[in-house]
């Protein structure tokens, strides 16, 4: 099969789409899209592309199914700008090429993210990994914008004069703060980025993390519409349910009560009314 060229791609390659403050993300590359999947799952009986519907309908029996592998044959590279604390959840996804910005050959830009004032809230008292839903005073929320911007520039400061001291680079970055931006190229294939997007696209993800998930989301919907459309149905808007939770629902559908007590009867009340995995 001749190489894909998708013209939705195309229009963004190169460009850089502004996250958070400072922050970007810029397709950089991509290899193969739709055709690329349909054709990759037909290849064992010799059949060339269909149309669209038929297409649209193989890839969504492909992911329903868990037939991973013609997704494995597309690939796609980003060029990222992040903050380091949003680079270190993202590591955790270890089935990608990365090739990050290094601080012991460059000097570290003075590149810190500041979290806007909608941004700073308390922390939660029921999510020991998350933030409150209360709103922040306006006042409040300014002082400690404030006061994280006021010990970024300390450290920066400090980091300069080490710099300026011939001190090596390798040691006189061990003190910036993780709200400094870095940069990286990310090389992943459709299968495990679908992954990464489910898991921080969804509402229990950092939000930071979400905003440049979100991001990609579209990214790759110019890539894959078909293949982004089929992920959205049967993986990022769905739910799995466990045995226990099962018989629960087949119970409520009879008219009976769910035999589940306590934190797993709660769990899966939550998935029921938010649709959402825990």
């Amino acid at each position: 099969m001749a190489h894909c060229i998708i013209p939705a791609a195309e229009e963004i390659l190169d460009k850089e789409i502004p996250v958070l403050d400072k922050g970007f993300i810029r397709l950089v590359d991509y290899m193969g899209g739709d055709a690329r999947i349909v054709q990759s799952a037909r290849v064992s009986y010799g059949e060339g592309t269909k149309s669209v519907r038929e297409d649209g309908a193989l890839i969504d029996y492909l992911l329903r199914n868990q037939h991973t592998s013609p997704f494995e044959q597309v690939v796609l590279t980003f060029h990222i700008k992040l903050p380091i604390f949003v680079a270190r959840q993202w590591i955790r996804h270890r089935t990608a090429r990365v090739n990050e910005i290094s601080g012991r050959y460059s000097i570290m830009k003075d590149d810190c993210y500041v979290p806007a004032i909608e941004d700073i809230s308390y922390q939660s008292l029921n999510n020991k990994q998350g933030r409150s839903d209360e709103k922040i005073p306006d006042e409040i929320a300014f002082g400690i914008q404030k006061k994280i911007e006021d010990q970024q520039k300390e450290i920066f400061s400090g980091y300069n004069d080490l710099i300026t001291e011939n001190i090596a680079r390798e040691l006189a970055r061990i003190n910036l703060p993780l709200s400094t931006y870095t940069e990286w190229y990310w090389q992943i294939d459709l299968h495990n980025l679908f992954h990464f997007l489910r898991l921080r696209c969804d509402g229990h993800a950092q939000k930071e993390i979400r905003d440049y998930a979100s991001i990609m989301l579209d990214i790759t919907r110019r890539v894959a519409p078909l293949a982004t459309a089929s992920f959205d149905r049967y993986q990022r808007n769905s739910v799995t349910f466990s045995g226990e939770e099962l018989l629960a629902l087949k119970a409520m559908l009879k008219g009976e009560k769910p035999a589940l007590e306590g934190k797993p009867l709660a769990r899966f009340e939550e998935k029921l009314k938010t649709g959402r995995q825990l």
